[in-house]
């Protein structure tokens, strides 16, 4: 009986440390999160600036709770350390809420919340990512302005050569980012990497 009962224990504490451990990277807003996501006003001039004296790139990504995508994203790509470091290295990634709350200042100068500028700039999927250019853009709004946007979630190669594609500015030459990754997937296939999506 003793023994069952040890049994039996060691199976809840079991559950409860896997349920704390997988709870760990979720804030109070349901959203998966990163220690190294960037905290800020979410004033996008004053970000993009933020991240140029760091001689990085701002990156916005929205997501939701309860979102199977935006969870795959944390767990499968941004967990994994060549992806973590690359990002860390060269971009400032800030997190939003597509229905949250929280104060936005756009590039044009209107203040939304994250609902509403989500909803201004026609964001249907989580998790949706954009790159946003070195220096704002007078006139124009942050979709707009983007250099490149990544609607919904990807796998671990895909998803890295788009942020170092952006990062090379290969949008500046003749190379779209289609030829570019099909180059890339052809280049890990040759050099017989397991990744190459």
């Amino acid at each position: 009986m003793f023994r069952v009962f040890v049994f039996g224990l060691a199976i809840v504490l079991y559950s409860f440390q896997a349920s704390v451990s997988h709870a760990k990277g979720v804030g109070e807003d349901g959203l998966h999160k990163q220690d190294w996501f960037a905290i800020t006003f979410r004033d996008i001039a004053e970000d993009i600036e933020s991240a140029r004296q760091q001689n990085k790139r701002l990156v916005l990504i929205f997501e939701q709770r309860g979102c199977i995508y935006c969870q795959e994203l944390h767990e499968k790509v941004l967990s994994e350390p060549d992806v973590r470091d690359y990002l860390q290295q060269h971009f400032m990634v800030v997190q939003y809420n597509i229905y949250g709350d929280e104060e936005v200042t756009d590039l044009d100068g209107e203040l939304l919340t994250e609902k509403t500028v989500s909803r201004k700039w026609g964001l249907l999927f989580t998790p949706t990512i954009m790159f946003m250019p070195e220096k704002p853009i007078e006139g124009k709004n942050a979709k707009e302005a983007a250099i490149a946007t990544m609607p919904g979630a990807f796998k671990k190669g895909t998803f890295l050569d788009l942020f170092t594609w952006v990062n090379e500015k290969k949008y500046e030459n003749e190379e779209g980012f289609q030829a570019y990754h099909a180059r890339r997937i052809l280049e890990r296939k040759s050099a017989n990497e397991i990744n190459t999506d």
